[in-house]
């Protein structure tokens, strides 16, 4: 158990900013944190719900209570064709998908390489490569902040969409995630139309590849175009990719023939923010210390020594841009404090 106050959550954000809160709080156990909430007062709000911190900008100090599970652990029960694989929150999200892949359930590889924590996953609703979080939770195991009371709920209940939650909006700050079930496959049918998916294969020569190679390719495919945060500080994706009315998709990619996208449903066409993005000539462009990553401009990145306060300015010279070009307003994926 930690309680320490003016913390340094420099190893706590992957952006690698060194703010501070005015107390961080962290348990390795559900028996330590049921005995400190009753003790948290109204003079300890308001409260941040931590996991690995990467996707998340400290634009300042933050003047609350920071929370942190380091819960560790997990379990698993077959039912037939079934795994449900139980994890703590505080278990790396990629190890668990290594572990995943290395007992030959399927459902996670997709997902490989995501930096984070479990919990997150479920706050998140992480998605990579045509797959999303929320297509292989279970259920979800909390504490209630304010009354200690244990809760599961069930995926169906958590207000599931693209990279939102309940535990993101109207449930933030509320619920301390213990444990995240996820419901796997002992068979492999691999999800291969998205992005470069199988022109990766092909280049090694595989057609059907097994849930080991479908792991290794996705790992390949994000180190080859996205930095690693232990070495240029970053969130991954610092935008998500806007979902428009099929009419303005129609009447912009009538003005723009290379535009790409992806169809959501009979109304709407998803448009990938990388292509907005660099189409308004961001691509490696820095502002001081901040930057746009040369491979990836959907990826913003902290040159050394930036602060979050140029990396949110960064962040809104884009917005503007994007929508000046395209009427298109691009919105933060990151968790901005």
């Amino acid at each position: 158990m930690k309680d320490i106050r003016n913390y340094s959550l420099l190893g706590h954000n992957t952006f690698g900013i060194d703010a501070r809160c005015r107390r961080f709080i962290e348990f390795s156990s559900e028996e330590e944190l049921h005995p400190i909430l009753p003790t948290l007062t109204d003079a300890d709000a308001p409260y941040l719900i931590l996991g690995a911190g990467s996707n998340l900008l400290l634009t300042k100090d933050y003047d609350g209570t920071v929370i942190h599970s380091a819960l560790r652990g997990w379990t698993y029960r077959a039912e037939g064709d079934l795994i449900y694989m139980r994890c703590a929150s505080g278990e790396n999200w990629d190890e668990m998908v290594a572990q995943s892949v290395a007992h030959g359930w399927s459902g996670m590889e997709n997902l490989s390489l995501i930096p984070g924590e479990v919990g997150a996953s479920a706050v998140q609703n992480i998605g990579a490569y045509g797959a999303e979080a929320k297509d292989i939770i279970e259920s979800i195991e909390a504490v209630e902040r304010a009354t200690g009371k244990n809760i599961v709920f069930a995926a169906k209940d958590c207000g599931y969409g693209y990279r939102h939650s309940h535990f993101k909006s109207i449930w933030q700050e509320r619920y301390l995630i213990t444990h995240v079930t996820y419901r796997l496959r002992t068979t492999f049918t691999p999800q291969l139309d998205y992005g470069n998916i199988r022109e990766e294969l092909r280049k090694k020569g595989i057609s059907s590849p097994t849930l080991a190679q479908m792991r290794e390719t996705i790992i390949e495919i994000r180190q080859a175009k996205l930095p690693d945060p232990a070495v240029e500080g970053n969130a991954g994706s610092f935008f998500t990719n806007p979902v428009v009315p099929r009419a303005q998709y129609e009447r912009l990619a009538s003005q723009h023939l290379s535009m790409p996208h992806y169809s959501v449903d009979d109304e709407h066409e998803k448009i990938p923010a990388a292509w907005l993005i660099e189409q308004c000539g961001w691509k490696g462009r820095s502002l001081g210390r901040a930057g746009v990553h040369h491979r990836q401009p959907l990826v913003l990145v902290n040159r050394g020594g930036a602060s979050g306060s140029e990396i949110l300015h960064l962040c809104r010279e884009i917005q503007n841009d994007v929508q000046k070009h395209f009427g298109i307003n691009l919105l933060p994926e990151v968790n901005i404090r």
